[in-house]
C-alpha cells in the first residue's frame, strides 16, 4: 500500500516544513515526514533553546551591570531550572504554533523514521509515501573529534543545553558560531572558560576584522583562548575532564564542550540506493537544487553550505516554487545575512574584505566606530560597522560587532542583495539614537560626505 502526493518531503525542520507550506499554498498535495519533532534542530536544539540562554546571560550581566546605572540591584547567582522551564516555554509555544500552522494547511504530516526506498518515495513503519517528486531536508548533527568519548563531562550543544548546572570550568574545542556562544552564555553565567580553535583567530570565517574586535571584547569580559591550537586527546572522570595540546599543554575542567561544527544526516536513509549522489555525506545539489536523481531535491544543511535556519526557510520556498513552475532566482549564500549571538553580537552579510580583494581586485572599505554612536554608548558596547565595496561600485559585504548588532543586519541585507552604491544608501535618513544609524553614517563615509566620522 502506498499513499501519493505531488510532493513528499523527508525531514520537518526549517528547510522541510518551509517546502511544505509553501507547496500548499500553491496547491500542491504534500506529505511531510519527520522522525523526531516538528521544528527540527532549530526549534528543538539549536537556533532559538539557545537564544534563550543567550537572553537569561543578557539579563544575569545586566543585573551585575545596574548599580553602574543607578539601579539598586544584586546578581545572586543562577537558578538553571528555572532558566530550562523559561527556555521550554518559549519552544513549547512555538512548537505548538508551528503544528497548528502545518495542521491547518493541508500537510499530511507523518510522524516516523523515513528512509528513501524508490526514486521519489519514502517509507515510515512500513508505510510507503510516493510523490511525483521528493524532497530530502533531513539536516545535521552535531560533529565529534575522532577519538574522543562523549559522556558527563564531554558533550556536544544537544547535551549542554540541557545541563542542569552552571560548570565552574569550560573548555570549549572550536572558536566558531556555536563555541563562541556557548563561551558567552557559561561566561555570563560566572564560569571560567577557555576556547581552544585550531585557526589564527576566532569566528574564522568572519571577516578578520570582526574576529580580532571579538577577541578584544573577550579578553575583557575575562574569556580565555588558544588560537591555532590542535586538539591531541581529550580524558575525562567522575572528577573532571582534560584536554591535551599539541605541544603537550593540558587544560583541565569540569566540562568540555565539543563544537567542531557540524554534518549532515544522510547515513542509511537509502540516497545512494537510489541515485542520490554524496560527497563526504553532503548531499550534492545544482544550484536550482536538483539532485543526481530525477525530480529528487535537497534543501537546508544537508546541502553544502552556510547551515542556517533562514537558508533553510529560503531553500525550502525556492523549492516549492522551482516544483510549480515559477522559475524562481536561486538562493545564493552571499545574500544570506549571518549573525553570532555572542556578547558582542556578530553580523555579517556578503563578502569579507580579503574575498571581496579576491573576487573584484580594488575594492574600498570604511568602518564606523560605535563610539560614535549614541545609542551604542548608552548600551556601553564597542564595535564597528564595516562596509565594503568594489571600487566606484556597489555594496558587497557588510560586517558589524556590537551589542545587538544582529538586529541590524536586515538593511545590511538589502544592500547587498540590491547591490546598493554607498550613495543610494546616504540619501536615507538613520533615526538618531539609534544604533542602525552607524550603517547610514557608514555609507556616508564612504560616499565622500562623512557627518560624525573621519573620511
Amino acid at each position: 500500500m502506498s499513499n501519493q502526493t505531488d510532493l513528499v518531503v523527508l525531514g520537518g525542520g526549517s528547510g522541510g516544513y518551509a517546502t511544505a507550506l509553501r507547496a500548499r499554498q500553491l496547491g500542491m498535495s504534500v506529505t511531510l515526514v519527520e522522525r523526531d519533532r516538528l521544528g527540527g534542530t532549530c526549534l528543538h536544539r539549536g537556533c532559538v533553546p539557545t537564544k534563550a540562554l543567550l537572553h537569561a546571560a543578557e539579563l544575569a550581566d545586566a543585573a551585575r551591570a545596574a548599580p553602574a546605572h543607578g539601579i539598586r540591584t544584586s546578581f545572586d547567582g543562577v537558578d538553571m531550572t528555572g532558566v530550562h522551564a523559561f527556555k521550554d516555554r518559549v519552544v513549547d509555544r512555538l512548537h505548538a504554533g508551528l503544528r497548528g500552522l502545518v495542521g491547518s494547511s493541508g500537510v499530511t504530516y507523518v510522524e516516523g523514521e523515513g528512509r528513501m526506498v524508490g526514486p521519489t518515495s519514502v517509507e515510515v513503519d512500513g508505510q510507503v509515501h510516493a510523490g511525483a517528486h521528493l524532497v530530502l531536508a533531513t539536516g545535521s548533527s552535531p560533529r565529534s573529534i575522532p577519538g574522543v568519548t562523549l559522556g558527563p563531562r564531554v558533550m556536544t550543544s544537544d547535551q549542554a543545553l540541557r545541563l542542569d548546572e552552571v560548570p565552574g570550568r569550560v573548555v570549549v574545542i572550536g572558536g566558531s558560531v556555536i563555541g563562541v556562544e556557548f563561551a558567552s552564555v557559561w561566561r555570563s553565567f560566572g564560569s571560567e572558560v577557555t576556547i581552544v580553535e585550531g585557526l589564527s583567530g576566532l569566528v574564522p570565517l568572519e571577516d578578520p576584522a570582526i574576529g580580532t574586535q571579538l577577541e578584544r571584547a573577550f579578553r575583557r569580559r575575562g574569556i580565555s583562548f588558544r588560537t591555532g591550537a590542535t586538539v591531541r586527546g581529550v580524558t575525562s572522570s567522575e572528577a573532571g575532564a582534560a584536554v591535551t595540546l599539541e605541544g603537550g599543554d593540558v587544560l583541565t575542567a569540569d566540562l568540555v564542550l565539543v563544537a567542531v561544527g557540524r554534518g549532515p544526516v544522510s547515513a542509511g536513509l537509502g540516497y545512494e540506493d537510489h541515485g542520490v549522489a554524496l560527497d563526504r555525506g553532503w548531499v550534492v545539489v545544482d544550484e536550482r537544487l536538483r539532485t543526481s536523481a530525477p525530480h529528487v531535491y535537497a534543501v537546508g544543511d544537508l546541502v553544502p553550505g552556510l547551515q542556517l535556519a533562514h537558508r533553510g526557510f529560503a531553500h525550502g520556498i525556492f523549492v516549492a516554487e522551482e516544483v510549480a513552475g515559477l522559475s524562481p532566482d536561486p538562493v545564493e549564500d552571499v545574500t544570506i545575512p549571518r549573525v553570532t549571538y555572542c556578547e558582542p553580537e556578530i553580523a555579517s552579510v556578503g563578502l569579507t574584505e580579503p574575498q571581496a580583494r579576491e573576487a573584484h581586485g580594488e575594492v574600498e572599505t570604511y568602518a564606523y566606530d560605535l563610539a560614535g554612536n549614541g545609542k551604542s554608548q548608552i548600551l556601553g558596547t564597542a564595535g564597528f560597522v564595516k562596509v565594503v565595496r568594489q571600487a566606484d561600485g556597489p555594496i558587497v559585504g557588510v560586517h558589524l560587532i556590537g551589542t545587538r548588532m544582529g538586529e541590524q543586519v536586515g538593511e545590511a541585507t538589502l544592500m547587498v542583495g540590491w547591490e546598493a552604491f554607498p550613495e543610494d544608501v546616504a540619501r536615507f535618513v538613520h533615526a538618531h539614537p539609534t544604533q542602525n544609524e552607524a550603517l547610514g553614517e557608514a555609507a556616508l563615509a564612504l560616499a565622500g560626505k562623512p557627518l560624525h566620522a573621519h573620511g
